[in-house]
């Protein structure tokens, strides 16, 4: 699903609610678990996951195309772990005996 996708779902959902003011609240949760995370708070939303970042540490790669081995910097990346309620709606949507 895309960022214009789920504000069409979510204006369908609530039709009560001018498009613009939809696109603006998706706009503002996005842009706050972005500041949270530059700042190196961890997001959790109950019932869906957790976004924290993890550091991946200076290591030698190789370009796949010659390869080369090319150093590669340390790097602070996000990371999203499902919570168990989404993990189990999803497992079972798939026909999963979890």
């Amino acid at each position: 699903m895309t960022r214009s996708e789920l504000i069409a779902e979510l204006a369908a959902a609530r039709p009560h609610l001018p498009m613009r003011e939809v696109e603006r609240i998706v706009q503002v949760i996005f842009a706050e678990i972005s500041n949270a995370l530059m700042r190196g708070d961890r997001v959790e939303l109950r019932g869906f996951g957790a976004f924290t970042i993890k550091k991946r540490d200076a290591r030698t790669g190789r370009n796949p195309r010659t390869g080369e081995t090319v150093s590669v910097d340390e790097k602070v990346v996000p990371f999203f772990k499902a919570g168990k309620e989404l993990r189990e709606r999803v497992n079972h949507a798939n026909g999963s005996a979890d």
